[in-house]
């Protein structure tokens, strides 16, 4: 192809924002919509970002503000409801002995930095702006724009997260299905002394958890059954996440009496779902959530969007010619490293939920870890 090719990203989160950085970089004319007026307005309280995912974020070229604005650690203790320390291990360094086995980081820093490096490569970036319709042919896909324009692209990349208007409208039905658990999150002050992630197994939770972000900050979690989000209102959500925390020992006093205003705690159910035989209609392709996403077990769900961001930029530039082939050869190069991670999250939540007491969680974690060590 002689011209310029050119690709629309829909959705301007870590899988959008990531293939719109590769693609621009290997001299690809690039559009980003994403839906919201604010690109950075619900990025959440905290994110773990383990090895593999870090080194998606080196071939992006931030991995130093990341490392700067993050806070590295090796290991997890595992703990007793009342804080005693019952194991810890070194984490597996799933991206290589140049990398830190984990990185936690504040969400809404990570969207910025990937925000700049997006705008510094030069995509035209368009916000508060849908995709309407999406018109294809054998040679591209016209598309028609909320803000009443219209622009012809080579390739559609949907990368529009788990309610992706993408996916249906081009004919895959999957959704994500809950898988009956959910999460309480906050971002607090960091306790000294608390170093790295430990997670507390039982007490009125399924798994108490936190993670540090910074020298001065870490995002908390509690995960229990899911319940009817009506029966929950907003303004209750730091008292119930404090109720669910207070029965924990260790840093997680400190923690709870920070939990104030229910304007910071999060309240989510988990899903799953993976989206099997192709990740593509025509000359449109999933990326990330809107093709597969599952619990966060193994916070692995970044990470595997960062993956096919960059599995797939590496597959489009180095192409002569984008086709069916070429789309349905990602799928076949994904999909194998993305179900058994989808599956092992799935497994060590369904643990829980049904109070297996002498499940290897471990020895699942361990084998999947190792698994993603080798490149996406």
């Amino acid at each position: 192809m002689s011209r310029a090719r050119t690709v629309l990203v829909i959705g301007g989160g870590a899988a959008g924002n990531a293939v719109t950085v590769l693609l621009r970089r290997a001299g690809v004319d690039v559009d980003l919509i994403e839906a919201k007026d604010d690109w950075n307005a619900t990025a959440g309280s905290g994110i773990t970002l383990q090895g593999n995912a870090l080194r998606v974020l080196r071939e992006l070229g931030v991995w130093e503000q990341v490392e700067a604005s993050g806070y590295g650690f090796g290991s997890v203790g595992i703990t007793a409801p009342d804080g005693t320390v019952l194991h810890a291990q070194d984490d597996i360094r799933s991206g290589g002995d140049d990398l830190p086995a984990t990185v936690g980081m504040q969400r809404p820093q990570l969207q910025q930095i990937l925000i700049d490096a997006v705008r510094a490569g030069g995509a035209d970036v368009r916000l508060g702006v849908r995709a309407t319709t999406l018109d294809q042919d054998g040679d591209g896909v016209a598309v028609r724009f909320t803000d009443g324009t219209d622009g012809r692209y080579d390739l559609v990349i949907a990368a529009d997260g788990l309610g992706s208007t993408t996916r249906a409208a081009i004919g895959i039905a999957a959704k994500p299905e809950p898988t009956g658990m959910a999460i309480w999150r906050v971002a607090a002050p960091r306790p000294v002394g608390l170093t790295r992630t430990d997670l507390a197994y039982g007490g009125p939770a399924h798994i108490a958890g936190y993670c540090p972000t910074s020298e001065t900050t870490l995002y908390a979690y509690v995960v229990e059954a899911n319940r009817d989000r009506a029966s929950i209102p907003p303004e209750s959500y730091a008292d119930e996440m404090r109720r669910l925390t207070s029965a924990y020992g260790g840093f997680w006093p400190e923690i709870t009496e920070t939990i104030t205003d229910p304007s910071k705690v999060n309240y989510t159910w988990f899903d799953r779902m993976l989206i099997e035989g192709s990740w593509h209609r025509g000359r449109v392709v999933l990326v990330g959530d809107a093709a597969h996403c599952c619990p966060p077990t193994l916070a692995q769900g970044a990470a595997l969007s960062l993956e096919d961001a960059l599995v797939l930029a590496q597959m489009l530039t180095g192409a002569d010619t984008w086709d069916d082939a070429l789309f349905q050869a990602y799928y076949e190069r994904r999909i194998t490293r993305v179900r058994p991670v989808v599956e092992a999250s799935v497994q060590i939540g369904q643990w829980q939920l049904d109070g297996v007491r002498d499940a290897d969680v471990p020895g699942l974690m361990g084998r999947t870890m190792t698994m993603l060590k080798e490149l996406p």
